[in-house]
């Protein structure tokens, strides 16, 4: 099933919670929060949910599906899916399928104040296969204090930042808030120097890893702990040793498209403070250079290493956990549209993406949306699974970035034609980007993990 398909599936899901939450709870209504995994959490605006309160949710709409009444469709205004469900009118940012019944399978978990509804694996009467990510969760709900702190929960509110000709004010805000928590991580980091000889960083796609990683080294720098850096990329395999993947293209993605035996020799070598020839891969010939890059850590050093498998426990299995710091890096976009229509992590990490491959990278719209399936399955399997591994977590978002990004996304999505399969992609990404008011980018700081995606980083 398509990606804008699935869309529609689970928006229906959300017409009905709002339906049954309007019965079961008149004076209140549904925020849907943020994702978890294939789920979402939710909860009410005005007050939290015991687990009898969850429990009398789910039975209600699964009596909502099980009646199957269609939902009517009424019309698009404003970059809204306006629909009549049940003699209730109710407005979603997304398309939504009109029948009921086909509502993607789910299971709702009682959690915190609210609830997951989760769209993963699902099997019969089993609602513990979900773990909830803890680390996670504690990252979003530390950024939504602050959004709360500076009254910022909705994207019009960022809107009226420009509209009001304050939008450098909330910049400098947002980078503010990002320096310092990366120099709080530096700080835990020279707290702990004597033991910590490893700093790993990981994350998803288009979640700013690279500038993420020069940012906590300069912080490491100004308390006097000199970062030793390690590609990952060079311990790639040769290129006619590289595994592939179930349609017969080279999987880059797989932990065994790693030299595992020499990376794991040369951590271990360069943990005793040895002195390591470090290989150069060469991703024009997929070989290795002939040359290679002397590399010593001293007692004041850290060795840095980030890639996608940096979290893995299999990376670096037979070393001592105490040696590493680790650190997953994500974009956590945290504002909705309005408090039942929130702005999907995924998608933002797709505009930046969208935005850094046309720019600097040569791929067309259409390649980037091509490729994206096979990352998502990629994040599934190598990132995601091994964030709860994490020391800390670094929430990589920035409140106004859907805003800076709007001119980039539209100016490449509007290359897609109206024949090419990816015209509803196409179509739900500029929708979503029409609710954000164009803020001016050139004032944006030269270190900010924005100017990965639409350039001028100094880094």
């Amino acid at each position: 099933m398509g990606e804008t398909h699935l869309m529609e599936h689970r928006q229906t899901s959300k017409l009905g919670l709002i339906r049954v939450i309007h019965d079961l709870f008149p004076q209140d209504m549904l925020k849907t929060d943020y994702s978890i995994h294939e789920g979402i959490y939710c909860e009410l605006v005005h007050s939290a949910l015991s687990i009898r309160e969850v429990d009398a949710i789910d039975k209600a709409l699964r009596n909502w599906i099980e009646a199957d009444q269609p939902i009517k469709f009424l019309e698009k205004r404003n970059g809204y899916y306006m629909y009549e469900v049940d003699g209730l009118l109710v407005k979603t940012i997304y398309p939504a399928n009109e029948q009921p019944s086909r509502i993607d399978p789910f299971v709702i978990i009682p959690y915190s104040s609210g609830f997951i509804i989760d769209f993963g694996d699902v099997t019969a009467n089993h609602k513990n296969y979900l773990i909830p990510p803890d680390k996670l969760m504690e990252t979003y709900i530390k950024t939504q204090k602050w959004l709360k702190n500076i009254r910022l929960e909705l994207i019009d509110h960022v809107n009226e930042y420009i509209e009001s000709q304050r939008s450098q004010e909330l910049m400098c805000m947002a980078e503010a808030l990002q320096e310092k928590e990366i120099s709080d991580i530096a700080d835990l980091i020279f707290q702990q120097q004597r033991a910590i000889r490893v700093l790993l960083i990981s994350g998803p796609s288009s979640s700013g890893k690279t500038t993420f990683a020069q940012r906590i080294s300069t912080q490491l720098r100004v308390l006097g702990v000199k970062p030793v850096p390690l590609s990952l990329d060079d311990y790639f395999v040769e290129r006619q040793e590289t595994p592939l993947d179930e349609h017969g293209n080279y999987d880059f993605e797989s932990l065994q498209a790693m030299d595992l035996e020499l990376l794991r020799e040369h951590v271990k070598g360069l943990i005793r403070g040895d002195v390591v020839e470090t290989p150069v891969f060469d991703f024009v010939t997929g070989s290795r250079k002939k040359e290679t890059r002397r590399l010593q850590v001293g007692p004041s050093e850290v060795l840095v290493m980030e890639g996608i498998h940096a979290l893995n426990p299999n990376l670096l299995p037979k070393l001592n956990r105490n040696l590493f710091f680790k650190i997953y890096v994500s974009s956590l976009f945290s504002l909705n549209v309005d408090m039942a229509n929130r702005v999907p992590t995924t998608e933002v990490r797709l505009l930046r993406r969208l935005v850094r491959g046309e720019l600097f990278r040569g791929n067309t719209p259409e390649e980037t949306l091509d490729q994206w399936p096979n990352v998502r399955k990629g994040e599934y399997e190598n990132v995601f699974r091994y964030q709860e591994e994490s020391d800390v977590m670094f929430n990589s978002s920035l409140v106004y970035e859907l805003n800076a990004l709007r001119p980039y996304a539209e100016a490449s999505l509007n290359k897609i034609p109206d024949d090419s399969v990816h015209a509803s992609t196409r179509d739900r990404l500029l929708n979503l980007l029409s609710f954000a008011k164009p803020i001016p980018t050139e004032k944006i700081a030269f270190n900010s993990i924005l100017r990965e995606f639409i350039g001028g980083s100094i880094y």
